[in-house]
């Protein structure tokens, strides 16, 4: 008995030992975080290369490299290469002795070729432009991969020619595309994508496409290597019918081409099975409405008895890899908040094999990851948790169980104490559709205690919240809140008809889905119903910006990135041809009342919530103007509020640390003030 008392008291003061070592997630920890991605396992299953991505402190940017580690032995884990700059798109010979990738520096990107038995290194070319999708033949001769080609913006005017040393103003920029500019990039430069083949031992490239049209996306050599196959969309209307894509192939000696698929939508991600016999793509025929899920399609490697593989499954596949036997696909989707990777036979049958992928979006826990396959069947994936960024996985048909053969965030998140999260099913108001969501609790959760509440809304709206790391909702947890992350209507992993409920009805429903969820929150009384926040960027900011026009119930609110006014914000965007139709019916200019009954600037009139607008100066997808017009209003109205404007960041205002910091250490200070001032009333 009393060494049973000994080994207690012992065991007691490790634990006590354990958590005065641990302390909670704070700001700066954001720096430290890695995670990893594209994780490529060699042909014979005994190694991977994947993209190890971390942050410069100093540079306030993401930076990755390349990393190997064994399968068998996790020791032998180190940099694939001992080059400074950035490395990416690693992919192994057929056979496995080189490993073909692109690196990065001030002076452009290159292809490299690395030999697994010397270490030896190569530079294999000197490029105008950055390469993409680069693809081994199957007799690993040649390297495939596409890339810009410039091409000169249009003249409309003659200038005289200024007086020598005098200093002119910059030449205008015009243009006369539809597509001329993206969020995150800015103004996209004249010229179009082509593909190129390039001997792997080097040597000059060879362009294999021309014209006006964009020729980019993945590549799959026929086995023979006599042919590429690619999607691409060389309609004569090609900028205007934007949606659609065919499948080709392309002979590699006569650079003539054949069309393979003919139908309205896209039709992409070809694929052709190793034994040549047949062809795989991915894609859906264009019903021109909110949603629609991506299906796997077959036909023969000529392009004829066309069919549905995944027609039973109501999910969208994201990507599919063949099973070397030719006998079946390895497909990734999402389903029920989850990534998954399955396989799929020639009958449609699918298996469910790991439902944990993702981890590489750091920000908030959207749906991300990707996975390889070995000839063996050994999967490498990115393996995702709730509490940590990616890792890298192993599962193969002896083992289904993964194994994680890397722990990037060891040295860390081991002395952190982390917010543990939990699912929650609740049935709608609307319609009795069942419902799902997910509540994070403070890391030192006590459960007589009831805590302030953080609804947080996710972007899309055709995209869904998982059981992921985010580093946003960490911080939230840390400062003390119990943090509610739904998927209400129109959100990704439910099936089309899920998705598509929001079509020409957004927002709608889906705000009374998210406070069915909060009820349903604060029936488990665990969270103080009169210490109610809410928040949400880009399309969560829209619903947020719904809701306090809707109810007065929340103490206060951060909308960021909004859309405020559906008919302004149609016409300035980087992605304003996109939304006619798909969205609402006609341009706004043919339906005006539509687009403004949907529009939360409509509602602002009714806002007696205290809030917070917050937007990147540079982001072009919601731009700062529709920000603005929420702070202006409330300014008029005389409402509480304040306009937060972050230097320097784009739609993905998370995408540097330091702005992600700034967005969350201002939310909560928000409502903190409020939160204080409720605690001081009581």
């Amino acid at each position: 008995m009393k060494r049973i008392s000994i080994l207690l008291s012992f065991l007691l003061a490790v634990t006590s030992l354990q958590a005065q070592l641990q302390k909670k997630f704070e700001p700066l920890d954001v720096f430290e975080l890695e995670y990893a991605g594209d994780p490529q396992i060699s042909p014979d299953g005994t190694h991977v290369i994947y993209r190890r991505t971390g942050f410069d402190i100093m540079k306030d940017r993401a930076v990755g490299d390349l990393w190997i580690v064994s399968v068998n032995d996790q020791k032998i884990h180190h940099k694939l290469t001992a080059l400074e700059g950035s490395e990416r798109s690693a992919r192994w010979s057929p056979s496995g002795d080189r490993v073909a990738f692109v690196r990065s520096t001030e002076e452009g990107s290159e292809i490299y070729l690395y030999w697994m038995e010397s270490g030896a290194l190569a530079k294999l070319t000197q490029l105008e432009g950055s390469p993409s999708s680069l693809t081994w033949s199957p007799d690993g001769s040649q390297l495939a991969f596409s890339m810009k080609v410039k091409a000169k913006p249009p003249v409309l005017a003659k200038m005289p020619s200024k007086p020598k040393g005098a200093k002119w103003a910059d030449s205008p920029r015009i243009t006369d595309r539809l597509k001329h500019e993206a969020d995150g990039a800015g103004y996209i430069t004249p010229g179009f994508y082509h593909l190129f083949t390039i001997p792997s031992e080097g040597g000059s490239p060879r362009q294999l496409t021309e014209g006006e049209r964009n020729y980019r996306g993945s590549l799959s050599w026929s086995p023979d290597g006599q042919r590429i196959y690619l999607s691409t969309n060389l309609n004569e209307d090609w900028e205007y019918d934007f949606r659609n894509s065919e499948v080709y192939a392309i002979n590699t000696n006569t650079l003539l081409y054949e069309q393979l698929t003919d139908r309205p939508g896209p039709d992409a991600s070809p694929i052709i099975s190793p034994d040549g016999k047949h062809l795989a793509y991915i894609g859906f025929e264009d019903k021109v409405q909110a949603y629609q899920t991506r299906k796997l399609h077959l036909m023969d490697a000529r392009g004829n008895n066309q069919r549905v593989l995944s027609g039973g499954l109501d999910r969208s596949i994201s990507d599919a890899q063949w099973a070397s036997d030719s006998k079946g696909l390895y497909i990734q989707y999402n389903d029920i908040g989850k990534t998954k990777i399955g396989y799929i036979d020639l009958n449609g049958k699918v298996t469910d094999l790991v439902d944990n992928v993702g981890g590489t979006t750091l920000g908030r826990p959207y749906a991300s990851g990707s996975f390889s396959l070995s000839k063996n069947g050994t999967i490498a994936y990115t393996l995702s948790t709730t509490d940590r960024p990616a890792d890298v996985a192993i599962v193969s048909k002896r083992n289904m169980n993964p194994t994680l053969i890397t722990n990037l965030n060891r040295d860390l998140l081991d002395y952190r104490l982390m917010a543990k999260v939990d699912e929650i099913r609740y049935t709608s108001s609307v319609d009795g559709r069942e419902l799902q969501g997910w509540i994070m609790y403070p890391p030192d959760f006590n459960k007589r205690k009831k805590y302030p509440l953080i609804v947080e809304n996710h972007g899309g709206p055709i995209l869904n919240y998982g059981p992921h790391f985010s580093a946003e909702m960490q911080l939230y947890a840390a400062a003390g809140y119990m943090v509610f992350y739904p998927n209400p209507r129109g959100s990704t992993s439910y099936g089309e008809e899920f998705g598509n409920l929001l079509y020409n009805n957004y927002p709608g429903e889906d705000y009374n889905d998210v406070i069915d969820g909060v009820e349903a929150v604060i029936a488990r009384k665990k969270t103080d119903p009169d210490r109610l926040y809410v928040t949400g960027g880009s399309a969560g900011g829209i619903m947020t910006a719904w809701i306090i026009g809707k109810t007065n119930r929340f103490k206060a609110a951060v909308v960021a990135k909004p859309v405020m006014n559906w008919i302004s914000k149609t016409l300035v965007a980087d992605n304003y041809y996109g939304y006619a139709n798909s969205r609402y019916p006609g341009q706004p200019w043919e339906n005006f009342e539509t687009y403004w009954k949907f529009s939360p600037i409509s509602l602002v009139g009714n806002v007696e919530t205290p809030t917070m607008v917050m937007v990147g100066m540079n982001d072009l997808r919601t731009p700062p103007s529709e920000a603005k017009q929420l702070y202006h209003a409330l300014k008029l109205r005389k409402i509480e509020t304040v306009l937060v404007e972050i230097p320097e960041a784009s739609h993905g205002i998370a995408s540097r640390p330091s702005n992600l910091i700034t967005k969350v250490a201002h939310t909560i200070a928000w409502f903190d003030k409020f939160d204080k001032e409720d605690s001081e009333e009581k």
